[in-house]
């Protein structure tokens, strides 16, 4: 569905900021209402959407538990 959102987690990547977060709640928002910017009377609920979907996208990133890469064999 939204094919251009980065993974966001390690070792895709190592430092992802609140900007990254939110530039995927906001792409995915887009995609889902598809509206890139929403007239007036959607714009809360627009603005709402991303907010929470930004906070629950750094909770599950905070939260998940990545194993470390196997060490290759020399």
């Amino acid at each position: 569905m939204c094919r251009s959102i980065k993974t966001l987690r390690p070792p895709y990547e190592e430092d992802v900021t609140d900007d990254d977060v939110r530039a995927a709640a906001l792409q995915y928002v887009r995609k889902v209402s598809g509206f890139r910017s929403p007239a007036a009377r959607n714009a809360a609920a627009f603005d709402d959407a991303v907010d929470a979907i930004t906070a629950t996208t750094r909770n599950l990133l905070d939260r998940l538990e990545v194993k470390a890469p196997r060490a290759t064999a020399r």
